[in-house]
């Protein structure tokens, strides 16, 4: 296939990341902001990306950005916050046609650095501060948010799970701050946080699509003038806790399923030499259909109504998540534990291997086909410091042993079991 290639930079202390490709009709733009997480800043740094799209210097409200958008032959932007590791992440999201379908003398490309950078550096001010008018809508949405995130029991668990798994790290805090803390905040002390955001957070530009790499370059020296913090794209912490027993946390509520979890630390981030074995020793273990939690939880024992893990490449966490009845869960833990263990043991197949080698390479070349998936990876190969060839992340995968998977295995380590039981009446 062809090979993607980006082209990484730095103008001013932003971090510029450049693909250029004519497989899309599009260009994708992609702004983050990293901080490390912080309990004193996390909810005013939630509700920033909405405040800023929700008014800019020359287009003061929802209505009149939404305009210049739809001018823009349909232009979108759509803001994020979420985190990586011990990183808080705000995103803006950019769609656009690339310039090469239009029949335009100015480049829609230029407009649309131009839009993102005015939104993102130039907000709507009254009095010297962000609008209140703007601040308290969106302070009532995120707390939609917040609330939506407890009605939706999984999320939930996986929040309970990491919030009493990581107690006392900056890992436990969630991307979208928590609900007690909104009422205190303001036009004037979130706009403080937003002008101190500017001062110390890293900044990274993705831009995917068709475009002459020397004129983009050009035209972002040009819009993004300011010196922005040279920092680090990403911080990793090294995991070296010691787990002296498991804990195990249960809360009970109005559910008709019970929602079990189980936490490992598996002391291998995106950045060791380990983490394609982790990654190869996840998709035999819960990540795919064919995975041992999968085969044995629901469909040899009918135990769940599904069963999966998941890792967290930038910090070292795996959680196995199923879905079970209540009676069910002494059993389900039993089961979990023992392809743990079995993993552990090198109990599975060089066929499991191959196979889930495979699936994993069939990602990468499904990403390879959006320009979302495109920065994703490119996001990946920046954090992990590796290059972002497709042919080289193929071959680091394809490189993987059954010992290597076995090694990696032996490194997890149990430390939190989370169950949401129904309530008794």
């Amino acid at each position: 296939m062809e090979e993607i290639r980006v082209i990484s930079s730095n103008q001013n202390g932003l971090k510029l990341h450049l693909c250029n490709t004519d497989k899309f009709k599009t260009i994708n733009i992609m702004l983050t902001m990293k901080t490390p997480l912080n309990k004193k800043f996390t909810t005013a740094r939630a509700l920033i990306p909405y405040i800023l799209i929700g008014g800019s210097i020359n287009y003061p409200n929802r209505k009149l950005i939404k305009q210049k958008l739809d001018e823009m032959y349909g232009a979108t932007i759509s803001p994020d916050v979420y985190k990586k590791g011990e990183n808080h992440i705000i995103s803006f999201r950019m769609e656009i046609p690339a310039d090469q379908f239009l029949n335009i003398s100015n480049s829609l490309l230029e407009k649309s650095l131009g839009l993102l950078h005015e939104i993102v550096f130039k907000p709507a001010l009254r009095n010297g501060v962000f609008q209140s008018s703007i601040v308290e809508q969106e302070k009532r949405s995120l707390k939609q948010r917040i609330n939506s995130l407890y009605n939706e029991k999984m999320h939930y668990s996986n929040n309970r799970l990491i919030e009493e798994m990581f107690k006392g790290e900056p890992y436990e805090l969630p991307a979208i701050g928590s609900e007690k803390d909104i009422i205190s905040l303001n036009a004037t002390s979130v706009y403080q946080i937003y002008k101190e955001l500017l001062q110390v957070a890293g900044v990274d530009l993705f831009i995917v699509g068709a475009f002459n790499e020397e004129d983009v370059k050009l035209m972002v020296q040009n819009t993004f003038c300011e010196q922005f913090n040279n920092i680090s794209s990403i911080t990793i912490s090294k995991d070296r806790k010691d787990i002296k027993e498991v804990k195990v946390i249960q809360d009970k509520m109005d559910v008709k399923q019970g929602n079990l979890l189980l936490g490992y630390r598996t002391f291998t981030t995106i950045q060791d030499d380990d983490f394609e074995a982790v990654r190869v020793a996840n998709a035999i273990f819960g990540r795919f259909p064919f995975s041992k939690l999968f085969t044995h939880l629901r469909e040899k024992e009918r135990l769940a109504y599904f069963a999966l893990s998941q890792i967290e490449s930038n910090k070292g966490l795996l959680i196995t998540m199923a879905g079970i009845d209540f009676d069910n869960y002494e059993r389900a833990v039993e089961l979990i534990r023992k392809q743990e263990y079995g993993m552990k043991e090198g109990d599975f197949t060089e066929a499991e291997v191959e196979q889930g080698k495979a699936m994993l390479i069939n990602l990468f070349l499904e990403a390879y086909d959006s320009p979302s998936g495109i920065m994703d990876l490119t996001i990946q190969a920046v954090d992990s410091g590796l290059s972002n060839y497709i042919n080289d992340q193929i071959q680091r995968i394809s490189r993987v042993s059954k010992r290597d998977v076995i090694r990696a295995a032996n490194k997890w380590e149990l430390d939190t079991i989370y169950f949401l039981d129904r309530k008794e009446y």
